[in-house]
């Protein structure tokens, strides 16, 4: 299978327009963080509203989105408990508010914690204006878009059997394993570029393998939510992408795993 030059130019097109907005607010930290955060925010609950119950898309994405606001400013506080405890309540909110307008109440309360978690961890990872917490977040965003990226080429290039064809037709073995092994090498370099504490190259590599699977995983994942509720993209916000969902499903599940490995290096640097 040949690599589709227009494709790749047109998402390279919608990366140049969208990666530097993104890159300065996370180098700023602090308000302008959590901004970049909150706008993503509104457009993901957008998303899943208009995917997961489209005939009362509004109501949905105002439940959503209230109940990861909450989480998201509670988090950038640093009431991180609370936060987590909200996104619980938040997704009863809102499923209460979805069934008494005849919807799915579980879709709505799902929506609250599958696309409030990531959104939490990320503000908690970046820690407001912590040179520490840059680079924890650097290392989740290098590492997720190294794994896509590559596993985008060689899977195009490639080519070969089929990764999970009932939910994701194009997705070969061959784009799973050089993602994998993208994640892997940008994870040790990061961790041998950066001063990280505990973090060295080999555990690096580790996380950055568990983060590039993570990518994966949340990639298919969201196409079996996709092929659920019958829709080919989430939005149609990203030319050559779809909509943002699709470009930050992998991004999310990464999230969870290298947030999980900062805890465990900031247990073994307390530990001594």
């Amino acid at each position: 299978m040949a690599v589709r030059v227009g494709d790749i130019g047109l998402r390279a097109a919608s990366a140049v327009v969208l990666a530097p907005a993104a890159l300065l607010a996370t180098w700023a930290g602090g308000l302008w963080f959590l901004a970049l955060v909150l706008i993503g925010t509104v457009l993901l609950a957008m998303e899943w509203a208009t995917m997961s119950a489209p005939r009362n898309w509004r109501t949905v994405t105002t439940a959503v989105t209230a109940a990861l606001f909450v989480s998201a400013i509670l988090m950038h506080l640093g009431h991180t408990a609370l936060s987590l405890i909200m996104l619980v309540v938040g997704a009863g909110l809102a499923g209460m508010m979805a069934k008494l307008r005849r919807d799915d109440g579980v879709d709505a309360a799902y929506g609250v914690l599958y696309l409030g978690w990531p959104i939490a961890l990320l503000i908690w990872l970046r820690d407001v204006d912590s040179a520490v917490g840059l680079t924890w977040t650097a290392l989740v965003f290098v590492v997720a878009w190294s794994s896509d990226i590559l596993a985008y080429l060689v899977g195009s290039t490639v080519g070969g059997p089929k990764l999970w064809p009932r939910f994701s037709p194009n997705k070969t073995w061959s784009g799973f394993l050089g993602g994998l092994v993208a994640g892997m090498v940008a994870g040790a370099a990061m961790a041998g570029w950066l001063d990280m504490g505990r973090l060295n190259v080999f555990w690096g590599g580790g996380l950055g393998l568990a983060a590039a699977l993570a990518t994966m995983a949340g990639d298919l994942w969201e196409s079996a939510l996709k092929r659920r509720f019958g829709v080919k993209d989430s939005g149609t916000i990203i030319p050559g992408h779809g909509g943002l969902l699709d470009r930050v499903d992998g991004l999310m599940f990464a999230i969870v795993v290298v947030a999980t490995g900062r805890v465990l290096v900031n247990i073994m640097e307390r530990a001594g």
